[in-house]
């Protein structure tokens, strides 16, 4: 497969975006690229401080396939407004709030699209998107789950060691306040934030200019809050017999060079749900597994567009 050219810093015909308020009249900015006579629907669901924009050479490509594409923002993130004082921080007060955004949006998702209805997640929002599984809060045909939020690379400290500290120190003043300076990880300088994110500068620089182009967008370090109801979110989807109930057809995609969420857990939790293929990339691949380099990306495609071909073949 050759993947054809994208212009990753523009808006494709035919897409749009609108805002959806949710059942407290919170504004989730939504995205929609229709198709005609679309084989299925896709709805996509980015990692924490995602934006949409990141992810639409992906969607170019599904749609290409002829599936209709949605994605929203989830709240206080993107451009679905900020639950912080400080907008560069990313806060949530529970987890359980974006459960029930996703399942209000794709109960409204699933009435106005075609089927089958296909969930695409990427770490965090892998995470959710497992969660509303368990809780069955959503019920797709099928969900694919790159590089899912399972648990943390906490190393040289054990993860249990690591939460333990982090509710002592988040103890020590507002819940919404930074959890560190900068980025997504605590100990990484910003300029090494690509080498942990993925190994194409090109398409990592895409992610910085929609963020010069939209500063509104941007979005710095999680709250103290969202660490903690992250730890704490994690340990319970893995609590026994949670992950054993989900009988989903799951494709997950991981990988060895993750520096942010564990490739350890990610077997883990794949070995013990019924109907999971998992696919783990080398120690080459970072996190962000559909904006690596082509390589990368042409095997992780083909791997969604030939489960994405069964997924259409088994409904009627």
């Amino acid at each position: 497969m050759t993947l054809p050219k994208f212009d990753r810093r523009a808006v494709p015909s035919g897409a749009a975006f609108c805002v959806e308020p949710m059942r407290d009249g919170w504004p989730v900015r939504r995205f929609d690229w229709p198709v005609k006579a679309a084989r299925g629907s896709i709805l996509f669901l980015g990692g924490r401080g995602d934006m949409i924009e990141k992810y639409l050479e992906s969607f170019a490509h599904w749609h290409g396939g002829g599936w209709h594409i949605s994605a929203f923002d989830w709240r206080g993130q993107g451009g679905s407004g900020r639950l912080s004082a400080d907008p560069k921080i990313g806060h949530i007060e529970r987890f359980s709030d974006w459960i029930d955004d996703l399942a209000e949006f794709y109960a409204r998702w699933v009435a106005s699209t075609p089927a089958p209805h296909i969930v695409i997640a990427h770490s965090m929002g892998g995470h959710l998107t497992l969660r509303a599984l368990i809780e069955k809060r959503i019920a797709p045909d099928t969900a694919i789950l790159c590089a899912p939020m399972l648990g943390f690379i906490t190393t040289p400290l054990p993860g249990a060691f690591a939460a333990w500290i982090a509710r002592r120190l988040a103890a020590r003043g507002p819940l919404d306040r930074a959890a560190w300076a900068q980025n997504e990880k605590p100990t990484a300088q910003w300029k090494a934030r690509q080498t942990y994110l993925t190994s194409d500068a090109a398409r990592y620089s895409d992610e910085l200019w929609w963020k010069r182009e939209k500063p509104e967008l941007d979005i710095g370090p999680p709250s103290w809050q969202w660490l903690l109801e992250a730890y704490a979110s994690t340990v319970a989807t893995g609590a026994s017999g949670q992950l054993e109930s989900v009988k989903t057809p799951i494709l997950m995609l991981g990988t060895d060079g993750d520096k942010l969420v564990s490739p350890q857990a990610i077997r883990k939790f794949a070995a013990r749900l019924p109907n999971c293929e998992l696919t783990m990339f080398d120690k080459s691949v970072g996190h962000e597994i559909l904006r690596e380099r082509d390589d990368v990306r042409t095997r992780a495609l083909g791997l969604i567009d030939s489960f994405l071909e069964r997924a259409a073949k088994a409904v009627p």
